[in-house]
């Protein structure tokens, strides 16, 4: 039987296709918002919290504030809320929490600071969709 592309995709990831769809929104939403950066990191089967970490640089504390903004509007009208948002007042680090996908906004510094891509360098990336656009 010939492998489908979606059994090539459980070939090297334990992910659930509704969270890589989840991180997938996240993502084209921070692009939209002119997010630097962005990196989707594969963590399924490695961590128990999530399949997925979204990781993003805004260049301030609004530009954070307004990625994070845009991630929360975009997702809420496919129906997807937060179950956790921390960090927002000071916006050095934002952190939402959507479940099987977890979403970092860093100013730059912090960033630089924590490293978590650095923590899981052998975590499969998945690759930036191309942003579509303002609607």
């Amino acid at each position: 039987m010939p492998e489908t592309p979606s059994d090539e995709k459980r070939d090297w990831s334990l992910a659930s296709d509704s969270a890589r769809e989840t991180a997938t929104a996240i993502a084209v939403a921070a692009l939209d918002k002119k997010a630097m950066g962005l990196e989707i990191l594969d963590v399924a089967g490695k961590v128990d919290y999530a399949d997925f970490l979204v990781i993003m640089t805004g260049r301030s504390d609004r530009h954070a504030q307004a990625l994070a903004q845009g991630i929360e509007e975009a997702l809420k009208k496919k129906g997807v809320r937060p179950v956790a948002v921390e960090g927002f007042p000071h916006a050095t680090w934002v952190l939402m929490d959507f479940g099987d996908v977890v979403v970092h906004v860093f100013q730059n510094d912090s960033r630089q600071l924590y490293d978590i891509e650095g923590l899981w360098l052998d975590a499969q990336r998945l690759p930036v969709p191309v942003s579509i656009g303002t609607e």
